[in-house]
């Protein structure tokens, strides 16, 4: 893979390319996900979830983000790193916001952050560009806005709504966003607002006709548990492959079957004669 840079991805829309991302959240996953050929890797809040245990994004901090960002950095070698501004984050001053995101690519090694919201984050986002920070917006379902929207629902399904995403979509890319990712709206609509912007448009529970999708690491490896949204395919069921292998390596250890003979190592009898007053290995 070359690396991967927002000409990369303007490119990839004109030439009708669909664009593959997913989130990684430390070294091992960047390294795997990068490894099966995604093009971005989104260092996404939803760790705070997924990672962290939380029940959603919104306790997630600046630190949170950058610890994570610089583990996945260090697994990538093209691939683009995205990170997020946490919550509440992009709502902040002009000063601050490009603090906080000239921290997660100066120290965290991000390429790129995302920030959630349409007009009331317009200035901080052309902010951020101007300041030579690539953004990438996030419209439909926020997550960290999910208790102002009442939950995980899906938005822009009557017209008045649907208008606002467009009209949104459209600022944020004459904002200077450079993709924008679009959570849990009708397919319908998703393709509308695809075929109006300039800038590519990935997708999430928002249907087929998008520029390129993206999954949380953990839903499509089935390391979520049984619950997972609608929007989700299930690749394998890693998960269950994990805990039966602990499950495995519990019983051998109780049992006393684990380590065998191929996993010691020993020394000359003569040695342990020496050290433990002629005790050798019988």
């Amino acid at each position: 893979m070359l690396k991967v840079t927002t000409r990369t991805l303007r490119k990839n829309k004109q030439e009708k390319r669909p664009i593959a991302m997913i989130t990684a959240y430390d070294y091992p996953s960047a390294k795997i996900a990068e490894e099966a050929g995604a093009e971005i890797l989104l260092v996404g809040d939803s760790l705070g979830m997924v990672v962290l245990g939380y029940d959603s994004t919104i306790p997630v901090t600046l630190s949170d983000m950058l610890h994570h960002t610089k583990a996945v950095s260090r697994g990538v070698n093209n691939a683009m790193v995205v990170a997020d501004l946490p919550f509440a984050t992009a709502h902040l001053s002009r000063s601050e916001v490009i603090r906080s995101a000239a921290c997660l690519l100066q120290e965290g090694g991000a390429y790129a952050v995302k920030m959630e919201g349409g007009d009331e984050i317009l200035e901080n986002l052309s902010a951020c560009v101007a300041a030579g920070i690539p953004v990438m917006a996030h419209l439909g379902l926020t997550p960290q806005s999910v208790n102002q929207l009442g939950g995980y629902l899906y938005q822009g399904k009557d017209e008045v709504t649907a208008q606002k995403l467009i009209q949104d979509a459209q600022k944020v890319e004459a904002a200077g966003a450079f993709a924008l990712v679009l959570e849990c709206v009708p397919e319908e609509l998703a393709e509308v607002i695809t075929e109006s912007l300039s800038i590519p448009v990935i997708g999430i529970g928002a249907g087929r006709y998008v520029d390129g999708q993206v999954l949380v690491y953990h839903d499509l490896l089935g390391l979520s548990g049984q619950w997972h949204p609608s929007f989700v395919k299930v690749y394998a069921e890693v998960g269950k492959q994990m805990t039966a292998a602990i499950s495995h390596y519990v019983t051998e250890v109780k049992n006393r079957q684990f380590p065998e003979e191929a996993h010691v190592r020993h020394v000359a009898p003569e040695t342990v004669g020496n050290l433990y007053g002629g005790k050798g290995i019988q």
